[in-house]
């Protein structure tokens, strides 16, 4: 493998990427950060009206900001394929490095397989499968088909994003117009439900805000397939924290006053919500938008977990075919192919089970991330930095420990499975990597 500190500013591959530009940018970055109001309704009953409200305003100032933020500075300062992988090997070397990009690309399977079987599931609202195995090849069809569109490379999956997102949230701007105007009942009451647990109310629904608030830093993998980056990822990140805030909290405000029925709020009760809104067809309208916001969702975190297998063949943590790039369309074909495989095995899986597990990964995945923009501020102070988090040293360090500290408190009120199989799933990659030694050991003396 090649030396942490070779190639921390540049990269260079074995074809050309192409690139695209902000407006695509911003959107499949909204996609993968936000993806419209959708499938976190229930947050709404668990922990009351008022405080599902308060943390869909508070939580982006406390999370998403920090993110944003670190991410910026090392966007402009590193702005290399690979994006928080490099940034995390280049501060603290080669085996956080690998943890950092084993971590997101294994839990980006169960993502994937995630939104192909939220894929599957909205086919079956309106044409209920015969048996499990007919849902299993929906949601592999779903897959191959994002499959298909990342290889034919970013500006296809940029320009596409761009088109659906656009059109997804036409109704979903009736419906909170709608909803608005026919405001019977203050949204913000009762603040949290009549005699629920604090630690539920502060639990399940904040884990919920910090799920929906989180991944700015994951689109820095394709960092060097953006048009200018050091300029263009900063913007991109200043759009879409606000845009997400907006398309957020808007429609859920909208919902509850003009309903005030927030004991039946649930998973996807949007929907159901759009119909006493405003009828049937802005209920099929809503219902199209949420299948289509979980569609480029799932074309998103493709485009970013799949440049992982990528950088990492380059810097000879995995197999070199994985990183050689098409002569046409400038995609890592192997690195998308083999993803999207294992994504399809994993969508025979619960929904629920696969977000559980995904959320450790994910979580410590981001913080060390923050560690990085933090250590590298110290051990690489000569890299120009374009954009600095603002405050100097008690800055960086608010936003590196706010971030974790909730990170810490999500996790730990996870369900009982989620605390069993997420460190499990985070203990194979340190197992992984001490497997990469011993043969890379073992074939230095031979």
């Amino acid at each position: 493998m090649t030396d942490s500190t070779a190639r921390p500013d540049s990269a260079s591959h074995s074809g050309t990427l192409h690139k695209i530009g902000l407006a695509a940018f911003v959107a499949v970055l909204y996609a993968y950060c936000a993806g419209g109001p959708f499938g976190f309704e229930a947050m709404v009953s668990t922990s009351g009206p008022g405080m599902a409200l308060v943390f869909l305003l508070v939580v982006p100032w406390l999370f998403s900001l920090p993110m944003a933020l670190a991410s910026a500075e090392m966007a402009t300062a590193m702005p290399v394929e690979g994006g928080f992988y490099r940034w995390v090997r280049a501060a603290f070397g080669d085996a956080a490095g690998f943890l950092a990009g084993w971590w997101n690309w294994t839990g980006t399977f169960l993502m994937c397989g995630a939104y192909g079987v939220q894929l599957a599931d909205y086919i079956g609202q309106v044409r209920p499968f015969a048996s499990a195995w007919q849902h299993w090849l929906v949601a592999v069809g779903f897959i191959a088909l994002v499959a298909w569109m990342n290889v034919r490379g970013v500006e296809l999956v940029g320009s596409v994003t761009l088109a659906l997102l656009l059109l997804a949230l036409v109704p979903v701007a009736v419906f909170t117009w709608q909803g608005l105007a026919h405001a019977r009942h203050n949204p913000f009451q009762p603040l949290m439900p009549p005699g629920k647990p604090w630690r539920e109310v502060y639990g399940v629904g904040l884990a919920l805000a910090l799920w929906i608030y989180s991944g700015y830093e994951q689109l820095s993998t394709c960092m060097e397939e953006v048009k200018n980056p050091v300029r263009n990822f900063p913007r991109g990140l200043a759009i879409v924290v606000p845009l997400a805030m907006i398309t957020f909290f808007l429609p859920i405000t909208a919902g509850i006053a003009a309903l005030g029925n927030w004991q039946s709020w649930d998973t996807g009760y949007l929907v159901a919500a759009a119909r006493l809104v405003g009828g049937r067809g802005l209920e099929w309208a809503m219902f199209a938008a949420a299948a289509v916001c979980t569609f480029v969702l799932l074309e998103s975190t493709v485009l970013s977990a799949t440049r992982i297998p990528f950088v990492m063949a380059e810097d000879g943590f995995m197999h070199a075919a994985l990183a050689r790039l098409h002569s046409r369309y400038g995609t890592p074909v192997l690195a998308i192919l083999l993803s999207a495989g294992i994504c399809a095995l994993l969508a025979m899986f619960q929904l629920t089970t696969l977000i559980a597990i995904y959320a450790w990964l994910r979580a410590s995945c981001s913080v060390l991330t923050l560690a990085a923009a933090w250590q590298l501020r110290r051990k690489r102070p000569e890299l120009e930095r374009a954009f600095r988090v603002p405050g100097g040293g008690l800055g960086m360090a608010a936003v590196v420990l706010v971030p974790t500290l909730l990170f810490l408190w999500a996790l730990s009120n996870s369900d009982a499975a989620a605390r069993l199989w997420g460190p499990l799933a985070l203990l194979a990659g340190p197992i992984a990597y001490a497997f990469l030694r011993r043969r890379e050991t073992r074939t230095a003396s031979e």
